[in-house]
């Protein structure tokens, strides 16, 4: 398959946001996790900890496989513009791997988010339940 070295250049976009997407998720997370008070560690806590280690640890590597896809596609549109049709249609088809790579990680990661805002939930709906009773 020849591709130009326009089609790699269609990547810029759509990876530039991704990595902005997922590094605004990154900085909500830091937040959140610089929020928690040590001091007060009960087991809902502890819970959402491990659940935010998840995702950050996630995070991280969907900023990885992202990263890696940008360079492998500018590597990709070098070796077009060298003229080497052949190496740049595989070193392409590496970084799409990778953007899927990163894809895949992000709906894991939403995933997880859900289940850290089930166990929010449930926490609030126990005490909610609590304060019924006591009326």
């Amino acid at each position: 398959m020849i591709i130009t070295l326009t089609t790699p250049a269609m990547l810029f976009p759509a990876v530039s946001l991704l990595l902005l997407a997922y590094t605004n998720r990154f900085v909500t997370l830091a937040s959140i996790i610089r929020n928690f008070d040590p001091k007060l560690e009960d087991e809902n806590i502890k819970e959402q900890i491990a659940n935010l280690r998840k995702r950050i640890y996630l995070i991280r590597r969907m900023q990885e496989a992202g990263v890696i896809s940008f360079f492998l596609c500018v590597l990709s549109m070098m070796a077009i513009y060298l003229e080497y049709q052949q190496a740049g249609s595989y070193i392409f088809g590496a970084s799409l791997v990778c953007l899927m790579y990163s894809l895949y990680l992000s709906v894991r990661e939403i995933t997880i988010s859900c289940d850290a805002l089930e166990l929010h939930l449930k926490y609030f709906s126990t005490n909610f339940k609590q304060q019924n009773r006591k009326k």
